[in-house]
């Protein structure tokens, strides 16, 4: 039986029968991974490294699963020795293969089926997770079906959360850069984000200036901006927040709780439900200090 996707390119990926051999990058393949679909393998992005980035593999059994590398280690003949019978990438908004050289992404789709879902900023975090599940409905995958009521209850409990801190419990995502500077994420520019507004969580927003995503700023104006909450990047390319150094990290923290974030989140039901509840425990900290 023929088997078809039609992908956020606007492309159909046809194959002659259902694959089951699937090779996704590492923010896919542990998404799917939660539906019931374990990838033979995933791949990095140039922010990554010879191994898998823990803040992006999900609950991923990496022992199963064959990390083919990131960045310059990838070529056609790496990402294809698993014999994958299907690629899953994600675009940023533009259907560009994120993390793959656009030529190596041209060979990889002369060889194998390749569907593309944007998780880019135009995207609600819902519409990003829909697609995912469509995605593995179609590969034979299903649903927990615990994990829809888990997330309605994490939000609800963050609401409730937010709707008691009363604007107290400011919230600041930022990805530390430097010992001297760190990135703050405008909130508008992150689904993620978006959701945590929507459910009334206070969050901050950086100075208006240079960068679409990001600003720029020395920790000593991060501590102006008074966050009692930091999201804080927990990706590997980042630099460790607790290794910052200590006036640095107290005077931008000040007590504030630091909740681990990662700004290429999975799309699942249970990841976000389990994202929400973290903040949600800071939030409610917060209140109750």
């Amino acid at each position: 039986m023929t088997w078809s996707f039609a992908d956020d390119r606007g492309q159909r990926a046809v194959a002659d029968r259902r694959p089951s051999r699937v090779l996704a990058y590492v923010q896919a393949g542990a998404t799917l991974w939660d539906h019931g679909i374990r990838p033979e393998g995933i791949f990095g992005s140039g922010h990554d490294g010879a191994e898998p980035d823990r803040a992006k593999t999900g609950t991923l059994p990496l022992e199963a699963v064959d990390y083919r590398g990131a960045g310059d280690q990838l070529d056609v003949d790496t990402l294809l020795r698993g014999r994958p019978e299907l690629v899953v990438a994600v675009s940023y908004g533009h259907g560009q293969l994120y993390g793959l050289d656009p030529d190596i992404a041209k060979q990889l789709e002369e060889r194998v089926p390749v569907v593309v879902i944007d998780v880019g900023q135009a995207r609600t975090l819902d519409r990003v997770a829909e697609r995912f599940a469509e995605l593995a409905r179609s590969l034979g995958g299903a649903p927990d079906p615990a994990a829809a009521d888990e997330l309605r209850a994490a939000r609800e409990r963050l609401r409730e959360a937010a709707r008691a801190a009363f604007q107290g419990a400011r919230v600041l995502a930022l990805s530390p850069a430097s010992q001297e500077q760190a990135y703050a994420g405008r909130p508008q520019m992150w689904p993620e984000l978006r959701v945590l507004a929507e459910l009334g969580v206070d969050l901050v927003s950086p100075p208006v200036g240079a960068g679409v995503n990001w600003a720029t700023l020395d920790w000593a104006d991060v501590a102006a901006l008074e966050p009692r909450i930091l999201l804080t990047d927990i990706r590997s390319n980042a630099v460790p927040f607790e290794e910052i150094a200590a006036p640095a990290r107290e005077a931008a923290g000040r007590g504030a709780r630091i909740v681990p974030w990662n700004p290429e989140p999975l799309c699942s039901p249970q990841a976000h439900a389990r994202f929400l509840g973290l903040v949600a425990d800071a939030v409610e900290g917060v209140t109750g200090d």
